[in-house]
């Protein structure tokens, strides 16, 4: 991207915050998130010597001497570090010699916190960041995701009037779904084809690449078979035997190409949320892709369903989250009933529960279900929001906000 048109990104500032306070900060997410750009921007890349693991010398450093790269500089920034986890053995000996706040800066395509000699070796020392595709407002130049911290800051009551306080431009949640929000095709490319090109330019980078660095792999057609086919699932239960059976792998081998589809933040599992949180590692995830744009392509679709708005909302609150101090988590709700609530955001002892509705035109009866979580959960949550393709922000029941869904992501 041209340097004189970047765009700053919400998670700047936690990276920030955590680079003064622990000797280890960690920024991973997908490839072409934007990691190494962010890692270089002012203040955050000032006085940091940068080397990459993509630089066959540094990589071949690395691996035969992790110990005279960890010291190389005072402060140093690390990028594509999952190649050779054994230098994460070096800056441990390092920060464990002297505890200097802000020492290193790691960068990474895959999730260190699932790789298990990463995890321990950096227990205590770092702090981890996840940089998500570009948001719809990170696209138009603000720093930010949509208006959650907005909204639970402000009693229900003036929900309306904070959505409407905040200028925000409609435009067909279809055109957001299809460029993503990966920096090249969401903000340079202005032409579906030329998307396209990059998408699968992306896709074969990923399979041909990165994923052999990560584990063996045994059929690279099977893995971009099964891609295809979560991406056709995108918004629906995960059922592994029903997903197995449909791309012809045995279960085990199905597991473990969702498993490395998740590491390397392709594939999203969103939980389900109830009070016993013990039950969330039992129930059946939702499916969602880290990008849109992305999905799509490997589904071969290039119209976006209802369940692609879902996405959209999924990654907007996952971008959100995933920067916060203060812990959130998203789940969505549903019961052995049939009732389902999209997205429930938790706050400590907080919910808000959130309903996507792909229609210019919503009735009383499209938030039933959010009704019934309403009461259930009287304790926990107040009111709840039913995002819609429409204009208008109103409140459909007393306990319901309808908004536009550009209004909020």
């Amino acid at each position: 991207m041209d340097p004189d048109r970047l765009l700053p990104r919400f998670a700047a500032e936690s990276l920030e915050r955590a680079l003064g306070v622990m000797p280890v900060a960690v920024l991973t997410g997908a490839r072409q998130t934007g990691k190494s750009t962010l890692a270089r921007m002012d203040p955050i890349g000032v006085d940091r010597s940068y080397f990459t693991l993509d630089d066959f010398g540094v990589l071949e450093q690395a691996r035969r001497d992790p110990d005279a790269l960890a010291a190389r500089a005072v402060r140093i920034t690390l990028d594509e570090v999952q190649r050779v986890p054994q230098v994460l053995l070096a800056i441990k000996r390092l920060v464990d010699e002297d505890r200097v706040a802000g020492r290193f800066l790691l960068t990474g395509s895959a999730n260190l916190l699932l790789m298990k000699e990463v995890g321990e070796t950096l227990a205590g020392r770092a702090s981890y960041l996840t940089l998500w595709p570009m948001t719809r407002r990170e696209q138009g130049g603000s720093a930010r995701p949509g208006m959650w911290t907005e909204l639970l800051d402000a009693p229900p009551g003036a929900w309306r009037d904070v959505l409407l306080d905040e200028p925000a431009e409609a435009e067909p949640w279809q055109a957001f779904a299809r460029r993503g929000g990966y920096p090249v095709p969401a903000c340079e490319l202005a032409d579906d084809d030329d998307r396209r090109l990059w998408f699968e330019g992306y896709a074969a980078t990923y399979l041909e690449r990165d994923i052999p660095r990560l584990s063996a792999i045994e059929g690279i057609t099977d893995l971009r078979r099964l891609m295809t086919a979560a991406c056709l699932r995108v918004g629906g239960l995960l059922n592994q035997a029903d997903l197995a059976r449909d791309v012809g792998l045995a279960p085990s081998t199905v597991q473990r190409y969702l498993n490395l589809l998740e590491v390397s933040f392709q594939l999203v599992r969103l939980p389900a949320w109830s009070v016993n949180r013990t039950k969330r590692l039992v129930k059946s995830s939702r499916l969602y892709w880290s990008d849109t744009g992305l999905a799509l392509h490997l589904a071969g679709d290039p119209h976006p369903r209802g369940a692609h708005l879902e996405n959209l909302v999924a990654c907007d609150l996952l971008a959100w989250a995933g920067a916060r101090i203060d812990r959130a988590e998203i789940l969505f709700w549903r019961t052995t009933k049939g009732a389902e609530v999209d997205f429930v955001i938790e706050t400590g002892r907080r919910l808000l529960p959130v309903g996507v509705k792909a229609a210019a035109t919503v009735h009383p009866g499209d938030v039933r279900h959010l009704h019934t979580f309403l009461d259930e959960y009287s304790d926990m949550a107040q009111r709840g929001i039913l995002l819609h393709d429409g204009e208008e922000t109103f409140w459909l029941t007393d306990r319901v906000l309808a908004a536009p869904w550009w209004r909020v992501l």
